[in-house]
């Protein structure tokens, strides 16, 4: 009787650590959108793996609260939608919080600041965008940046599906104009050796917007909640400012 009693709780620890074990290599990963077409920001490297400011800094919110993430390149009309129709957990690609998308999203908190600009060929006279009535301006659809053109009349709004696409078009002098997110303006504009002898900074537009996460609504308050405490340590312990000097430069 006693053999036996010792074999059957043997069988039971062994079940038990089984599960304990499966349990351990089935941790849900969050899959993370980001539209991998918007330097620094995010973006692919020659091995199509998709890196950037926000890589960097979601991995080291994931490493402060023990979140794996897996990060995919999502085309960005189509972004919202996506996370509309639970796709992925989640968007971290240079999201700006604004009030129309706090009506269908959750947002982390603001992780990052930035503002718009304006990007002219280097012998433009635009100082503004006002300057470029009857003359056609790009950015990538369904941005700030396309908000923008659009409250000036007589500019002729031109949107792309990615951003490098409309300094190509301006490259080639199709577009008259670009207007987008200051840490992207200064990559293409100052950064760039196809650009940076053509293109400069007209304007600086301080617009006091944030980026955020973004989740769907009222869908996930504990990863939400897990996310704003990675924030909050990464930004208490410096490390966003490192991440800011690596990326984009910024001291």
């Amino acid at each position: 009787m006693k053999l036996r009693h010792i074999i059957i709780s043997a069988l039971a620890l062994m079940i038990v650590a089984t599960v304990s074990c499966g349990k351990k290599g089935n941790s849900k990963k969050v899959t993370v959108a980001l539209n991998a077409t918007y330097p620094p920001m995010e973006m692919l490297d020659k091995d199509k793996n998709i890196i950037g400011f926000d890589v960097d800094y979601f991995k080291a919110v994931g490493k402060e609260v023990g979140i794996e993430f897996e990060f995919i390149n999502v085309a960005w009309d189509g972004i919202f939608a996506g996370l509309a129709a639970g796709k992925y957990d989640m968007i971290a690609s240079a999201v700006t919080i604004t009030d129309d998308r706090k009506k269908t999203m959750d947002f982390t908190l603001p992780y990052f600041e930035t503002g718009l600009a304006l990007v002219v060929p280097k012998d433009s006279t635009a100082k503004k965008i006002s300057d470029l009535k009857g003359q056609k301006a790009g950015s990538q659809i369904g941005t700030t940046g396309a908000f923008q053109i659009k409250k000036h009349k007589g500019v002729i709004l031109k949107n792309y599906d990615a951003i490098g696409l409309a300094f190509e078009d301006m490259a080639s002098g199709r577009i008259a104009a670009v207007v987008c997110d200051t840490p992207v303006a200064a990559d293409y504009a100052l950064q760039k050796a196809e650009y940076k002898k053509k293109f400069k900074i007209a304007q600086t537009i301080p617009s006091k917007e944030f980026f955020g996460a973004a989740l769907p609504k009222g869908k996930d308050k504990a990863l939400l909640e897990k996310l704003n405490k990675g924030i909050k340590a990464v930004q208490s312990k410096g490390i966003d400012k490192k991440l800011m000097k690596k990326w984009l430069g910024i001291e």
